[in-house]
């Protein structure tokens, strides 16, 4: 059965609104097939990344970048999946009360070190998450999660 690794930071209730919203659309009735894997990203491992067959990240921006908690999680996984994930699907979201440019593009430039191929738009909050905001990390779940079934 395919595998989706969800890695997440999640420290704040704009955080949490977004990460449940992509869990929500990951496992929603539709998407078949399909284990969701949740963790958060200071517990997630080089095996956890090597058993999945696509990847949704979760991130804050802190100060213009992600998450030291995400950064450490690439960190561990880097060199051990360099070459065994390459082309695999990504997907991520980002909030922050302002400068989250940072932050999409270094995961977007480590993603592509990676191998890894987007599959989604980042999703990109500044600020409380809106309807629409929960809206589109629904569907962000839900497109990387149909992107891996059978």
């Amino acid at each position: 059965m395919p595998r989706l690794l969800i890695v997440h930071h999640t420290p704040s209730p704009g955080m949490q609104t977004m990460f449940e919203a992509v869990v929500s659309g990951a496992t929603a009735p539709e998407i078949e097939g399909i284990e969701v894997v949740r963790r958060p990203a200071l517990a997630a491992t080089a095996s956890d990344a090597l058993d999945a067959d696509g990847y949704i990240l979760g991130t804050p921006a802190n100060i213009g970048y992600m998450s030291g908690a995400l950064k450490h999680f690439f960190d561990q996984i880097y060199y051990p999946c360099l070459d065994s994930t390459r082309g695999r699907p990504y997907g991520l979201y980002v909030h922050g009360n302002e400068g989250t440019e940072g932050a999409i593009r270094a995961v977007g430039s480590i993603a592509t070190g990676l191998g890894w191929t987007k599959a989604f738009e980042p999703v990109n909050v500044v600020g409380t998450p809106a309807k629409q905001d929960a809206e589109a990390c629904w569907e962000l779940g839900a497109t990387v999660a149909a992107s891996l079934m059978p």
